[in-house]
């Protein structure tokens, strides 16, 4: 999977990336375009001096228009809830998601001066898309997304950076997704943000590439709120199993405890 990455964009990883201290370029990148009407060509990449989280790796593009979708939500679980049932948001528990039909580990590290944990998936999903969609884009209705995932247990920050690979000559979604507690209930609530910038880069009428980028949007936004449903029901899940776990060694320990006793009584 990771051979196919590289192929397909001719990126390598760097092996020891210096630690760095906020969220992905994708943000830097849209604050950049949203100043002006007319953008000028940016690069997507992240702020050295002070970034905690690196990117995805950077695009130089030429953008003529854009469309974004963003969301701000708050989950009633904590923090340390939301980023352990992270990495089963799309397992068996989540019943909302079927598009995603695989999800592929490439790489995991931990950054020792940081103790940030760095993850590389690869994402697979399949969704039918309109018969026109298909004429400009291909039939191909199986995508793939590569996604680099930032825990910091410090800030308790969770950081998820996307970016298409399939179409990725025709068409640029990269995705922000930021985890953090709630300011006024930091032990109970989280707060997600999530912002995707979508660009259509092929040639052909201005009307065609918005067309292309407003369906993008759509799709995009019905995705989310089945993600959001979905990890709702997985968040719900992984609380009753815990909860059950937690009752299960407190009944242990009692026997335990109730077994030394009666020792001691004889």
């Amino acid at each position: 999977m990771s051979t196919f990455y590289i192929s397909a964009h001719s990126y390598n990883p760097p092996t020891n990336p210096p630690p760095l201290r906020i969220a992905c370029s994708p943000i830097l990148y849209t604050n950049e375009l949203t100043q002006s009407e007319n953008p000028r060509p940016a690069t997507a990449r992240p702020d050295k001096e002070n970034s905690r989280h690196p990117g995805p790796p950077a695009h130089d593009l030429t953008i003529s228009t854009m469309k974004y979708f963003q969301q701000t939500v708050d989950f009633d679980y904590s923090w340390e809830e939301v980023s352990t049932s992270n990495w089963r948001k799309y397992g068996p528990w989540n019943e909302k998601t079927p598009h995603v039909i695989a999800v592929d580990t490439l790489s995991r590290s931990v950054d020792p001066a940081t103790g940030i944990l760095r993850t590389e998936r690869l994402i697979t999903c399949q969704q039918s898309t309109p018969k026109w969609i298909q004429t400009i884009l291909g039939g191909q209705d199986t995508s793939m997304v590569y996604e680099t995932s930032y825990v910091d247990p410090v800030a308790k920050k969770l950081t998820l950076c996307s970016m298409n690979m399939t179409w990725s000559d025709l068409l640029n979604v990269r995705e922000t997704c930021i985890y953090e507690p709630v300011a006024s209930s930091p032990n109970t609530k989280t707060a997600f943000t999530q912002r995707a910038e979508i660009t259509a880069l092929c040639g052909g009428w201005q009307k065609i590439r918005n067309s292309i980028e407003q369906f993008s949007v759509e799709r995009f936004q019905q995705n989310a709120a089945k993600g959001r449903e979905g990890f709702e029901m997985v968040l719900e899940r992984a609380r009753q199993v815990f909860q059950e776990q937690r009752e299960i060694l407190q009944l242990q320990q009692a026997q335990q405890d109730s077994k030394i006793l009666r020792q001691a009584r004889i």
